[in-house]
């Protein structure tokens, strides 16, 4: 399978430079989605003749940076994407660790999984990470422990044609929780994860408008999974098994 590295970014430059310095060792096919930024993202990235690079004028979102990413790299031929932010949480040495198990495991969904319970981890990351992976359980009947992690293993072949209407950063839960409708495995790994003091944290979710966002988003997937998806998954998992058996 042949695979690459999208990077959405916005407004990060602070950061971007040693981030494409570590990935490009470890995956020379990467992907950089300009989502906009107004600072000196489009110098830095001049630098990296290697890059494909999509810029967009005006800041769309992360969601609509990530769908880009994921169109150019299936015209380029790739069978699945990693992605990871870039604003310094990730470390590009996690990369192999998701190679291994798409090795053993694909076609494969596979979530980095941070340790959410450093002392250092805002206390708003953890409640909104609670409160996703709680109603991802509900709406598909998976477990994971870290549903809001951008490190991400995509299979984007296998999800291509999947209809995605989110933009912002509910797109994450809306394709995780369409790759688990679709019965694509999801595997969670451990990854390491910086937060830096908050003086020199970079972050661009708007607490009140984006969790509105996201809590619409899982009021649609609730219907939708209870209503048809769970019951249509149940249905194709039992129907050659015996009634007894059930």
């Amino acid at each position: 399978m042949k695979g690459c590295v999208v990077i959405p970014t916005y407004n990060n430059d602070g950061f971007l430079g040693e981030l494409l310095d570590e990935v490009l060792i470890l995956q020379p096919s990467v992907i950089v989605v300009n989502d906009g930024s107004t600072d000196k993202t489009a110098n830095i990235l001049s630098s990296y003749p290697s890059l494909t690079v999509i810029t967009f004028v005006h800041n769309k979102g992360k969601g609509a940076a990530l769908k880009a990413g994921f169109k150019k790299a299936l015209e380029m031929g790739f069978d699945h994407a990693i992605t990871l932010d870039s604003d310094s949480q990730h470390r590009a040495s996690d990369i192999p660790a998701f190679l291994e198990v798409l090795e053993e495991e694909a076609p494969i969904m596979i979530m980095g999984s941070r340790l959410l319970d450093q002392e250092n981890v805002p206390v708003g990351n953890r409640f909104a990470n609670r409160f996703s992976s709680f109603w991802f359980r509900v709406e598909t009947g998976l477990r994971l422990k870290d549903t809001q992690s951008g490190f991400r293993l995509y299979p984007i072949r296998e999800m291509e044609g999947t209809r995605l209407r989110s933009g912002k950063y509910e797109f994450e839960l809306e394709i995780l929780v369409k790759a688990g409708w679709k019965g694509i495995a999801v595997r969670e790994i451990h990854i390491h994860v910086y937060y830096p003091p908050g003086e020199e944290r970079v972050s661009h979710f708007r607490p009140l408008r984006d969790f509105l966002r996201i809590s619409l988003l899982n009021f649609m997937l609730l219907f939708l999974g209870l209503a048809w998806h769970r019951p249509r998954n149940m249905y194709r998992k039992y129907k050659s098994k015996p009634l007894k058996q059930i």
